[in-house]
C-alpha cells in the first residue's frame, strides 16, 4: 500500500521528497492503464504549480494530490456531473466552498474524476465516458485477471480508483445513499459519510437536497480525519479510549442478508478479531429497518427533489441521459406533493424511534455492502441487463442508505484478507455523532489491518 498523505507530508517537511516529485509520481499513476475512465479531465499545470510553491510546504495537504468529483464547480472548469448533457454549460464563476476549503489547505488539484451520471447509483457504471476498473489499494495490483472487469461502485467511482491506484491522496466525493462508502469498501479504501450538515453543499450539482453529503475517500483513517477537518472547518478531539470502552451492535435485521461468500466471512472474521481484541458486541434486532421499503414506496427522496431539478432538462434533452438514470428521476414526476409531505414527516418520526434503539450504543457494525464488486459484463449498459443492475444498485445500497435516511454519519473500513476481492466493514450511528464514529474507526484500523 502506498503511503497515506501524512506520512507523505512528514516526509516533505523532513526534507526528504520534494512535492514536485510526489506531483509527478501521481500524474504518472493517473496517466497509466490503471486510471483508465478515471478522469475526465486532467490538470497537470494546476497540480504542479501548487507542488513547487513553497508556502503549502507547511499547509495540512502540502500541495499533495486531490482529485475532484465532476460534481463540483472549481471556478474555470465545466461541471457536467458525469454528463454529456450538460457538456456545454459556461464553466463556473466561482468554486465550492468543499474547493475554496481544499484550495485553502493546500491542496493539489489532479483533476475531475468520473461518475455515475448526475450521482444516481450505487454501481459505478457510466455508458457515455466509460467505467473504471475497480482496484485492490491493498495489493497496488489486480487480484487476477478478473478483476480488471469488476466495477467500483458509486457514485463516486472515479474518485475512488483515483486514491486507490495512488493518483491522489484524496478523493473529494459526494454522499447520498452510500456513494463514497461503497466505492471504499469495493476498492479497499477509507470512506467516511459525516453528518450532511457540517460541510456545505454549495457548489455542488444536487440529487437530493434532503440527503446529499458532500465528504472524501482516503487510504487511511487519519487521513480521513484531516479530510473531514478541512471540508467541515472543525476539529475532530483527540480520544484514548479502549476498544473495551466503546458499546458496539451488530444488527441482525436486513443488513447481514442476502450477503456473498467473501463478505461472510471478512465480517465474521472481523467481529472474531474485535470481539479477541475486547470489543463488547451486542447483537440486536432492529426492526425499524423493515420499514425503510414501505416508507420509499413512492419513490423516496433522490427521485422526488432530483426530478425537481432535472426536469426542465429531461424534457428537452432526455434521450441523451442514460437510461437508468432517467428511469430513476422519472419515478420523482408522478410523486405527488402530499406524498413528498408524508414522506418528510414519516423519516423524522423514524430517525427518533432509530435514535431511541441505538441509545445505549456508541456505533453499529455491519457490511457496507452485502456483495463484492460485480462483474461489469454482468451490469453494463444494455436493456437486458437492466433487471441484474437493479437488483445489484439495490444490494449496494441498501445498508448505506439507512444512513442516510437516518441523518447520520458512517466509516467503510477495509477488512479483507489480502488476495480476496475487498470487503467493507461499516461503522455508523446518528446525527452528529461524528467524532465517535472517527475515533472509534481509529482504534479498529490496526486491528481489521
Amino acid at each position: 500500500m502506498k503511503a497515506d498523505l501524512i506520512a507523505t507530508r512528514q516526509s516533505i517537511l523532513n526534507g526528504e521528497i520534494h512535492p514536485q516529485a510526489v506531483a509527478e509520481a501521481c500524474l504518472d499513476r493517473a496517466q497509466s492503464s490503471a486510471c483508465k475512465d478515471v478522469f475526465l479531465e486532467l490538470t497537470p499545470e494546476t497540480l504542479l504549480e501548487t507542488a513547487v510553491q513553497a508556502a503549502p510546504f507547511e499547509s495540512p495537504l502540502a500541495g499533495l494530490s486531490v482529485s475532484i468529483k465532476d460534481l463540483f464547480d472549481v471556478q474555470g472548469q465545466v461541471t457536467t456531473a458525469g454528463s454529456i448533457v450538460l457538456q456545454n454549460r459556461p464553466p463556473a464563476s466561482n468554486d465550492a466552498t468543499a474547493i475554496k476549503r481544499l484550495k485553502a489547505a493546500g491542496a493539489g488539484l489532479i483533476g475531475r474524476t468520473n461518475m455515475v451520471e448526475f450521482a444516481l447509483s450505487g454501481v459505478g457504471v457510466n455508458p457515455h465516458h466509460g467505467t473504471p476498473a475497480a482496484w485492490d489499494a491493498r495489493t497496488e495490483q489486480a487480484v487476477g485477471q478478473q478483476h480488471q472487469a469488476h466495477v467500483p461502485g458509486g457514485s463516486s467511482s472515479g474518485a475512488a480508483v483515483s486514491v486507490a491506484t495512488g493518483a491522489a491522496f484524496i478523493g473529494l466525493g459526494s454522499d447520498t445513499g452510500g456513494s463514497i462508502r461503497i466505492p471504499a469498501a469495493l476498492n479497499g479504501l477509507v470512506g467516511f459519510k459525516n453528518t450532511a450538515r457540517l460541510v456545505p453543499t454549495s457548489g455542488a450539482l444536487p440529487l437530493s437536497t434532503t440527503l446529499d453529503t458532500v465528504c472524501a475517500l482516503t487510504r487511511t483513517v487519519r487521513d480521513t480525519v484531516l479530510a473531514h477537518e478541512i471540508l467541515s472547518n472543525r476539529t475532530v478531539p483527540s480520544a484514548h479510549r479502549p476498544l473495551a470502552g466503546f458499546r458496539l451492535a451488530v444488527v441482525n435485521t436486513l443488513m447481514q442478508d442476502q450477503m456473498d461468500a467473501q463478505v461472510g466471512r471478512a465480517f465474521e472474521r472481523s467481529l472474531a478479531t474485535l470481539r479477541s481484541a475486547g470489543a463488547q458486541i451486542t447483537d440486536i434486532d432492529l426492526p425499524e429497518l423493515l420499514e425503510l421499503a414501505p416508507m420509499m414506496s413512492t419513490g423516496g427522496f433522490s427521485p422526488a427533489e432530483g426530478y425537481a431539478w432535472h426536469r426542465q432538462l429531461l424534457e428537452k434533452d432526455g434521450a441523451r441521459y442514460d437510461p437508468r438514470v432517467a428511469q430513476r428521476l422519472l419515478r420523482g414526476e408522478g410523486m405527488m406533493a402530499c406524498e413528498y409531505i408524508d414522506l418528510l414527516q414519516a423519516r423524522a418520526h423514524w430517525i427518533e424511534r432509530m435514535t431511541l434503539a441505538l441509545q445505549n450504543f456508541d456505533a453499529v457494525l455491519s457490511p457496507t455492502t452485502p456483495i463484492t464488486a460485480p462483474k461489469f459484463s454482468d451490469v453494463a449498459p444494455g436493456k437486458e441487463r437492466d433487471a441484474e443492475f437493479f437488483r445489484v444498485n439495490g444490494l449496494m445500497l441498501r445498508n448505506t442508505s439507512v444512513v442516510n435516511t437516518m441523518d447520520g454519519c458512517g466509516i467503510s473500513l477495509p477488512c479483507h484478507q489480502a488476495g480476496d476481492f475487498p470487503v467493507g466493514l461499516m461503522a455508523w450511528h446518528g446525527a452528529m455523532q461524528d467524532d465517535t464514529i472517527l475515533q472509534l474507526a481509529l482504534v479498529l484500523e490496526p486491528l481489521l489491518n
